[in-house]
């Protein structure tokens, strides 16, 4: 019998407000009917897009205003879902306005072919003759830089159409695992039955129980086992999607078609793994510690997630958690602690798990919403540091919003990150400056470690098997699971040297949905190395950085990611930011020898 409780048994302040996007469903049907009859008023200007600097204008101020209203529509939708995957009526919702979406872009796709149809010089003489085209200026140099591998308006609109299609490996997988997999319950320390769920493996993997935490671990990669024919293919057609699509625009790879986007070189990727492979002395010192802190004979895959301190995380209710956020953020100014704090009041975040809720978390919401924050609240340490990473992202969104027009108020994902992975750093000092209860403190130190270990160590070699997979099948060699097991069962023995490894681990690539966002999570290490070096500066310098660092924030995209990070004082083109994460690693390693 599960203990997770049913959404209607969750108060209404731990829930998230979706009225300021919509008040109803109802409101919704007939928002998602007036979006898609505006589709054919974006039509209307195919072959005649760049006639005349006033039609232009025209055109992207028409092209705002409907893609505002899918926006709403598909978040509204897609929140809805996530509520509760077993729900028809919210997955038809989410599914009908993936379809606007595609028709959307569809309908959209003749702007970039037929911008590229001008030069610079041309395009530069529509902003002379009409000034309030100069608004848009950074994203027609953004549209030129992509014209080698822009295809002809008709094919431009068959890709968008089939963004639906190409989309279903991923939906297929989320489906799968939030709302068909069902994990099974293991015997607990008391006796009694423990329910294991997507959302809690990670916490029931800190237990102090070691038998437990074995029984866990096997029984739930056991029940990947049993989809592993379904996740397997799911995951190798999603790299054969990755691969179809960069040919079709023309790159030689598909992460070379991935990094295009945010215009990210790929020395940059290749920087990072092999930084990190440099430093990995670091993290089998993490691992050694940890072995040697639990009294270990040998440190197994069931012992990975243990705490480095006795006891379970002590207990921190999410009103708790939400002040120390707040206070943490304070060195960022007044202004963005009170927005955060007024925010928190305001029901961004979806607070607890509840049955057939989407698991882990995320932030989301569009340029007319407030944030919204799903989570799945477990009154722990590791929880509070989450809430803290998607305000990070939420406020990111509030201030770019607020200073940007809509075409640039969005962020690449290669700067989201920085953004929570600073919210996180900023909380660790803060609660090191000031928690007394030394219990406390080595979990707040052990969970920033662990945050360490499983952003830039984790999530690098998360990057090494998705760019050594597409790899393989570019070279012909078949993404089998047992090929794609022992892939990353190799991985798995580098980053992890001093743990034994078993034959279930081999199986954790399964889980990961990120492998589903191409090319995706090495952000997350680089991210974690510019928020440290950003909150470095914010620390030694104090408010000058504080304010450098708010700017960045409100450019949005305003400006390539690289060039916003270097005005920002972090050039990520560069070893030294990553080499400088892994010192401060190392140091917090030396803090957490001291304390023990």
């Amino acid at each position: 019998m599960s203990s997770v409780s049913e959404r209607e048994d969750i108060e209404q302040e731990y829930k998230w407000e979706l009225g300021s996007l919509f008040a109803s469903d109802d409101d919704w049907e007939q928002a998602y009917e007036e979006a898609q009859n505006r589709l054919d008023e974006l039509r209307a200007f195919e072959g005649r897009a760049t006639a005349d600097a006033g039609t232009l204008l025209e055109l992207f101020e028409v092209h705002e205003s409907v893609m505002r209203a899918v926006d709403n529509v598909s978040a509204y939708a897609r929140m809805r879902r996530d509520e509760d995957t077993r729900d028809d009526e919210a997955q038809a919702m989410a599914t009908r306005s993936q379809s606007l979406s595609s028709a959307a872009g569809s309908a959209a796709s003749f702007i970039e072919p037929e911008l590229q149809e001008l030069d610079r010089d041309e395009l530069e003489a529509m902003m002379d003759a009409e000034p309030a085209l100069r608004e848009y200026e950074h994203y027609i140099d953004d549209v030129l830089r992509m014209k080698p591998h822009t295809r002809s308006p008709e094919i431009e609109s068959l890709l968008a159409e089939l963004g639906e299609v190409t989309n279903a490996p991923g939906e297929v997988y989320q489906m799968l695992t939030n709302a068909d997999m069902e994990f099974p319950t293991v015997e607990g320390p008391d006796g009694g039955e423990r329910p294991i769920t997507l959302s809690n493996f990670t916490t029931l993997q800190k237990h102090p129980d070691r038998a437990f935490r074995q029984r866990t671990y096997e029984a739930f990669y056991d029940e990947w086992d049993t989809v592993s024919n379904a996740v397997g293919t799911s995951f190798r057609k999603n790299v054969t999607k990755d691969q179809k699509l960069a040919a079709a625009r023309n790159f030689d790879t598909a992460r070379e078609a991935s990094l295009a986007g945010p215009n990210i070189p790929v020395d940059v990727y290749d920087t990072l793994v092999d930084t990190v492979r440099e430093n990995l002395d670091n993290l089998h010192r993490h691992a050694e510690l940890k072995r040697e802190a639990r009294d270990l004979d040998e440190l197994r895959m069931w012992d990975i997630y243990t705490p480095m301190v006795e006891g379970e995380s002590p207990d921190l209710p999410y009103e708790q958690a939400r002040e120390y956020v707040i206070e943490a953020v304070e060195p960022l100014g007044e202004a963005y602690q009170s927005r955060m704090a007024e925010g928190l009041n305001s029901r961004w975040v979806d607070v607890y798990e509840t049955e057939g809720k989407r698991s882990g978390a995320y932030s989301s919401g569009t340029y007319d919403s407030q944030p919204y924050i799903l989570m799945n609240y477990q009154d722990d340490v590791s929880s509070m540091f989450t809430l803290a990473h998607e305000l990070g992202h939420s406020m990111h969104s509030e201030l770019a919003s607020d200073a940007q027009p809509y075409v640039y108020a969005d962020y690449t994902i290669f700067i989201a990150e920085i953004a929570s992975t600073v919210n996180e750093t900023l909380l660790t000092h803060y609660l090191l400056d000031t928690v007394e209860d030394e219990q406390l403190r080595r979990h707040i130190l052990n969970e920033y470690l662990e945050r360490f270990r499983s952003t830039l160590f984790r999530q690098t070699m998360f990057a090494e098997f998705e760019q050594r997979a597409h790899e393989l099948s570019a070279e012909g060699e078949a993404l089998t699971g047992d090929r794609l097991d022992a892939l990353y069962r190799d991985l798995k023995g580098d980053y992890y040297e001093p743990a034994v490894l078993d034959d279930r681990i081999a199986r954790e690539w399964m889980r990961i949905p990120h492998f589903y966002y191409s090319f995706y999570v090495y952000q997350y290490s680089t991210g974690i190395a510019a928020a440290v070096a950003l909150v470095e500066a914010i620390r030694e310098e104090g408010d000058s950085a504080a304010r450098r660092y708010r700017e960045f924030l409100q450019r949005g995209s305003h400006g390539y990611p690289l060039e916003l990070l270097g005005d920002a004082g972090v050039d990520m083109t560069d070893s030294q930011p990553i080499e400088q994460a892994t010192d401060v690693y190392d140091q917090y390693l030396d803090e957490f020898e001291q304390l023990s």
